[in-house]
């Protein structure tokens, strides 16, 4: 490390941070966000904890916001991240990661909501059973459990939660991965 730093400090005239920078093994080392695993790219376990800490900060409970103004967001930051971390070839978590933003935006509707009669009302609107929906309206459980429910999901289906907004991480890395061109 010391050669190296000696040749850009004096060849270079570059300040290097010690504590932001590192000699290794590429599979070691992350740069921007980006680390190599057997080969191939992917994003660091780093960048996946803010995302889901921004994700969260977004999809929150108490942020009183309306739900067209969270889904903006949400949408704007998604898409900026994938549009980041898309080059990555690591795919698995893709649909982990929708699975969670659709609970997360079940779990909103549901806070939003708040009385039991509105529940019910959203439900039955929304193609609910109506046993299904007394019953899921009138549990104790929190609206993260809930949103996990079938009355929830069976009213707030996929694609409905598309029509309102909410954007698909799988979508994007297709579109990126592969292009209408090459289809």
């Amino acid at each position: 490390m010391d050669s190296i730093r000696r040749f850009l400090e004096r060849e270079l005239r570059l300040k290097v941070n010690e504590k932001k920078s590192k000699v290794g093994p590429v599979e070691k080392c992350g740069f921007l966000g980006f680390v190599f695993v057997r080969g191939k790219i992917r994003w660091s376990d780093k960048s996946f904890l803010e995302f889901k800490r921004r994700v969260r900060l977004f999809t929150g409970r108490s942020w009183f916001v309306s739900m067209k103004y969270r889904l903006h967001k949400l949408e704007e930051y998604v898409r900026g991240w994938m549009n980041y971390y898309g080059i990555s070839e690591y795919y698995r978590p893709i649909s982990g990661i929708d699975e969670w933003l659709r609970r997360r935006i079940r779990m909103c509707y549901w806070k939003q909501w708040r009385y039991t009669r509105t529940k019910v009302r959203n439900l039955l609107k929304l193609g609910t059973y109506k046993r299904e929906a007394i019953f899921t309206a009138l549990s104790r459980k929190g609206p993260w459990h809930l949103a996990r429910t079938l009355a929830t999901q069976a009213g707030m289906t996929n694609k409905w939660l598309a029509e309102q907004g909410l954007i698909s991480c799988k979508e994007q890395w297709v579109k990126l991965h592969y292009p209408a061109s090459a289809r």
